[in-house]
């Protein structure tokens, strides 16, 4: 009979927080009442609020509280209590984590289409994190949780995810700034969307602390553009690419038998060749239809090798010592080579 009348009478109200991912929970009351003079304890990252015939009372937050009359001020006037009044009442009383709930994550089930001054329309896929806590636990109860005994993070994000996609589109839209300059401003990309969102996530009682921009994308076939267009453009040094090649080749060339003159004809020819290359690539980007195609022409410098005449080979190591790819002290070295080689 005791333990009846026990279960009758609620004298301790808390939460423990048993549970990851809560932002409101309601204290089972079922048949309970709550006794008058009850303790409360409401931790820290918590508030409590207490709701009598389905309307908000009172509101508390950190900390440790003995009900009564005087600390439920609002709940005494909707029951009309007068300062005597001691006996058990009955209350719903819902707690609030407002904990900030960190890495909560956020992407475009589509692609966004949007207008994009390099490439006109494009679609885009973004996605990122973001985190939020509860500011307000009356406005998220009349606008979010209600009277559900349980409100987690996933059934807020059900809630939160097409404002969030609809904001970043219209924030992305109106920015004006290109797809290739946003992967270098996606910082500020996610702070002027989180200002956008302030608003939105005030409306339901939240407080929005960080909003990230993690990853921009377009779809595959225009990714596939814009790195051929990205090739095409490092077309340009295409000839300095050549003559750092051959620099880079002569230490080993000093090295092998025959030294410099064995590769003279060689360096000669694949400069030459570099040129011509460099040159009509940068023409076709110039000019991206010509109506007549390019006449064929060979520089002197892309004849074939001169073999074994020594006055060609003597020529071909002087261009490259004027072109600074060999130094004095190689070209003085191969020449004797090839004076050697000559006078037997």
């Amino acid at each position: 009979m005791m333990s009846f009348i026990q279960k009758q009478f609620i004298d301790i109200l808390e939460w423990q927080e048993d549970e990851d991912g809560v932002l409101a929970w309601c204290y089972p009351m079922q048949d309970n009442e709550i006794q008058y003079g009850a303790s409360l304890t409401v931790r820290e990252s918590q508030m409590a609020v207490f709701v009598n015939e389905g309307k908000i009372a009172d509101v508390f937050g950190p900390g440790m509280y003995k009900l009564t009359t005087q600390t439920l001020p609002v709940l005494t006037y909707l029951k009309n209590w007068d300062k005597l009044f001691e006996s058990p009442f009955k209350s719903d009383v819902y707690f609030f984590s407002t904990r900030v709930q960190l890495g909560r994550k956020w992407g475009t089930a589509q692609p966004v289409t949007i207008r994009d001054s390099d490439f006109g329309m494009v679609r885009l896929r973004a996605f990122g994190i973001y985190s939020y806590r509860i500011a307000d636990p009356r406005t998220f109860y009349t606008e979010v949780s209600g009277t559900r005994e349980l409100y987690t993070c996933d059934d807020m994000e059900q809630q939160l995810r097409n404002q969030v996609i609809a904001t970043m589109t219209t924030t992305l839209g109106g920015s004006g700034v290109p797809f290739l300059d946003m992967a270098g401003n996606q910082g500020l990309m996610g702070e002027k969307i989180r200002e956008s969102l302030l608003a939105v996530f005030q409306r339901y009682g939240l407080a929005l602390d960080s909003f990230a921009v993690e990853n921009i994308s377009l779809p595959e076939e225009l990714q596939k553009a814009i790195d051929k267009r990205i090739a095409m453009g490092m077309a340009g040094d295409l000839n300095q690419y050549t003559r750092y090649q051959a620099a880079e080749s002569l230490p080993l060339a000093a090295q092998n038998e025959g030294g410099l003159a064995s590769l003279g004809a060689g360096l000669a020819a694949g400069v030459g060749v570099g040129q011509l290359m460099g040159q009509a690539l940068q023409q076709g980007l110039q000019q991206p239809a010509p109506a007549q195609p390019a006449p064929a022409a060979a520089p002197q410098e892309a004849a074939a090798p001169a073999g074994d005449n020594p006055q060609a080979k003597l020529a071909q190591l002087k261009a490259l010592l004027d072109q600074g790819l060999i130094t004095q002290a190689d070209y003085d070295a191969a020449k004797a080579d090839v004076l050697k080689k000559l006078v037997g």
